[in-house]
């Protein structure tokens, strides 16, 4: 892992920015302010994107054998390119350079690899409109600042842009977007009705396919949630009928949690069923009783669809879970194994996770796969537009009130319209 990095302090946050060959951003010792507590308070030890799969699903002579772990095979950070100010990055960007030992030993260097930049969107913080109180109109709003550290890694065809997002509020936001070239291939036929056998893709101009594939990226998050001994907590969503005269209604919706003793316990497909998935320090809980924590908030993600005897999946297996937990080890840090070119499956996550571990009150790892499942359209050729997916970490009781209440509201500022190049229609 890396040996040059980068303190970085913004807000109430505090963490360490590192660049890996294989990883790429690594983000370490991430800790917020707790101004309540006065005293800063460990989130996530160190976090990273441990594996990169990309099977690609045509089965013809050429093509059976394109199932990419890119991070293993190649390294996710070694094709990192330097970034574009006003282009990659927006004018208020720093620039930090990324240093890695090369593969014949001599030490390397790429310029502008990262780019850390305070974000304004025109999002909003929190606000309210209090109209009950008679004769008064009272209404605050905060809008939404954050900080960005941004990579894009160049992985043959496609260019991928890695966001780690610091939230005001506590949350950890994560993003990849996905941009580039297509992988495409050759074909006799010039229109749909043409085709009259299985092709594995989408014809997407005369004579070309854009191939089906998966995009699946593994994360490594070694959570120290207020301290490195931590539960994972599922925390189901159960619909329940009404018994008895004591309500009109016939149905309601509540929560019953179940703690993961083992590994096996943990294992989640996203969607299955609704469920909070939280991280919590059991030895600590706040003023009214609840234990601290951090909940994981998946976005849009996909699971693998391929068969548990086909080889790519059996070295690829830990794309079967969206989620899985395990108890720290210093030598399980690769989803896919440290030696991922002589990989047949034998060391991987889902490996390490069949010895049924205990991980309740533990240094637990919670492992986050979020993937896409690329069914390729005309509007993605030749290049490509972004398209992207993340998760969130987010506080879950770990501040006793709201932490940005008194977050003081921006000095007005005049900045140029663009309503002189809007056509409104009316």
């Amino acid at each position: 892992m890396p040996s040059f990095v980068t303190n970085i302090r913004w807000a109430t946050w505090r963490f360490h920015l590192a660049f890996d060959m294989r990883a790429g951003p690594v983000i370490s010792l991430a800790s917020i302010y707790d101004v309540d507590k006065e005293e800063y308070r460990s989130v996530l030890y160190k976090g990273f994107v441990s594996e990169l799969f990309v099977p690609y699903m045509d089965l013809t002579e050429e093509w059976y054998y394109r199932t990419f772990f890119d991070a293993g095979e190649y390294g996710f950070g070694l094709p990192a390119v330097p970034l574009e100010p006003l282009r990659d990055c927006p004018e208020n960007a720093v620039f930090l350079d990324g240093y890695f030992t090369g593969q014949d030993g001599t030490p390397g260097m790429i310029s502008n690899v990262f780019c850390v930049f305070e974000r304004y969107a025109g999002e909003v913080m929190w606000r309210h409109t209090e109209g009950g109180i008679p004769g008064k109109v009272i209404r605050e709003v905060r809008p939404e600042v954050s900080l960005v550290v941004r990579m894009v890694s160049t992985v043959g065809n496609y260019d991928y842009v890695v966001d780690w997002e610091f939230k005001q509020a506590g949350s950890i936001k994560v993003t990849v977007g996905l941009s580039g070239l297509l992988e495409v291939r050759g074909s006799v036929y010039t229109h749909t009705d043409q085709i009259q056998e299985e092709e594995y893709g989408t014809l997407l101009a005369e004579n070309t396919l854009g191939v089906y594939h998966d995009h699946f990226l593994t994360y490594h998050l070694d959570l120290d949630v207020d301290g490195e001994a931590n539960s994972f907590v599922k925390t189901n969503l159960q619909s329940t009928r009404v018994t008895g005269n004591k309500s009109p209604r016939k149905a309601y919706w509540t929560v019953a949690s179940e703690t993961a003793q083992t590994e096996a316990d943990a294992r989640i497909q996203i969607g299955s069923k609704p469920a909070e998935l939280i991280v919590v320090n059991p030895n600590k809980k706040t003023r009214v009783g609840n234990h601290i924590g951090y909940r994981l908030m998946p976005g849009p993600t996909a699971s693998s669809l391929l068969s548990d005897d086909d080889y790519a999946q059996m070295r690829g297996a830990f794309t079967k879970y969206n989620v899985w937990v395990t108890p720290y080890n210093k030598s399980e840090k690769w989803a896919g194994g440290v030696f991922v070119d002589q990989s047949q499956g034998d060391d991987n996550l889902a490996v390490w996770s069949q010895r049924k571990r205990n991980i309740e009150n533990k240094d637990i790892v919670l492992w986050y796969t979020l993937g896409f499942h690329h069914v390729p359209y005309q509007e993605d050729f030749p290049i490509m537009p972004t398209l992207s997916s993340g998760f969130e970490l987010r506080p879950a009781n770990f501040f006793e009130h709201n932490p940005v209440l008194k977050v003081e509201p921006p000095e007005s500022v005049q900045r140029p319209n663009c309503y002189s190049s809007i056509d409104y229609g009316f």
